[in-house]
């Protein structure tokens, strides 16, 4: 059974995590965020509970 063999298919997922990991991986991170997270404080807002006529 040929698919049992696991000797080219395991240098290709090697190959091609040490590509992903080494390469592609620091060209994508190195990208600068289009929307950074700001400093900003949330606004809270006072809210009133509904007062039900019939309690």
């Amino acid at each position: 059974m040929p698919q049992l063999n696991p000797a080219p298919w395991f240098f290709i997922m090697l190959a091609t995590w040490l590509t992903f990991t080494l390469i592609v991986q620091p060209k994508l991170l190195s990208f600068v965020s289009t929307n950074p997270p700001s400093d900003k404080t949330p606004t809270t807002y006072n809210i009133t509970s509904w007062t039900w006529p019939w309690t």
